[in-house]
């Protein structure tokens, strides 16, 4: 039978947003999936602009090699929190699979979310 976890992200401290201060790839790191093959990670991200003008965020999903790993948002300035990535599914990996972030501007835009850890 599957087990269900709720986690913080990797990258948090305690459950605290995430500053992304990357401007490039590879972004500030904001999760890092499991190494066991029978682990999925069900991933929620929501991110908050803090800058009072609207910031393009990329989401690095997994990989940074491909196009199809990146998930690009425009956040709006000084607006609360804007879902991102909602429920998105990573199998765990012998080499762990990383979700990153960078923004257009450092340090404006933070990453809060959670990881729902499914294991067989």
């Amino acid at each position: 039978m599957a087990t269900f976890s709720k986690l913080t992200l990797s990258g948090s401290t305690d459950g605290r947003p995430i500053k992304v201060a990357a401007t490039a790839t590879p972004g500030t790191t904001i999760h890092t999936a499991s190494t066991a093959a029978t682990t999925y990670d069900e991933v929620w991200l929501y991110a908050q602009n803090t800058d009072t003008t609207d910031r393009k965020l990329t989401i690095e999903f997994g990989g940074t090699s491909s196009p199809d790993d990146l998930i690009e948002y425009t956040v709006k300035a000084e607006n609360g929190l804007y879902l991102i990535v909602p429920g998105l599914v990573l199998k765990g990996n012998a080499t762990a699979l990383v979700i990153r972030a960078f923004a257009a501007t450092a340090n404006v835009v933070t990453i809060s979310g959670y990881v729902n850890r499914i294991t067989a």
